[in-house]
């Protein structure tokens, strides 16, 4: 079993490199059967859940995370986490809509609890409010008019 300190590091690793679509370092993080969930997903596999990111990682650039750990013990860890970000790509939503480019800066903010098997990450549980991405480009949207 690996330490407290580096189960959050792990976190916050795959945390990042799910932003950022790096699949070589998740793959290395997470274990082949996965599930994680999210309030725009649900996947049981490592393959399911990149096929999603690989949907999202365009849409935004400019991104910076900041995470908190706040609790690490035994098999799981909590972090809670900020990310700010450009929306520069187009977005697709779960419905099957897109929203295009906006240039709008985005700022969520969450919390994610993760699930190891030894020193690999086997299930994730991210919390979010889903609309406070499309509020925020609603709103600068309605200023520029």
């Amino acid at each position: 079993m690996t330490s407290n300190e580096a189960r959050a590091a792990t976190l916050e690793r795959a945390l990042r490199a799910g932003l950022e679509g790096d699949r070589n370092t998740l793959q290395q993080l997470l274990t082949d059967d996965v599930r994680a969930w999210t309030p725009t997903l649900s996947t049981s596999s490592l393959t399911e859940l990149l096929g999603e990111l690989d949907r999202r990682v365009d849409a935004f650039a400019d991104i910076e995370l900041t995470v908190d750990p706040l609790d690490v013990s035994g098999d799981f860890a909590c972090v809670e986490w900020t990310v700010r970000m450009t929306h520069s790509g187009r977005l697709e939503l779960p419905d099957g809509t897109s929203v295009e480019p906006s240039g709008i800066p985005i700022t969520l903010h969450g919390v994610t609890v993760a699930e190891f098997e030894d020193d690999r990450i086997c299930a994730l549980r991210q919390y979010w409010d889903e609309f406070t991405v499309l509020d925020q480009l609603a709103t600068a949207g309605d200023g520029e008019g």
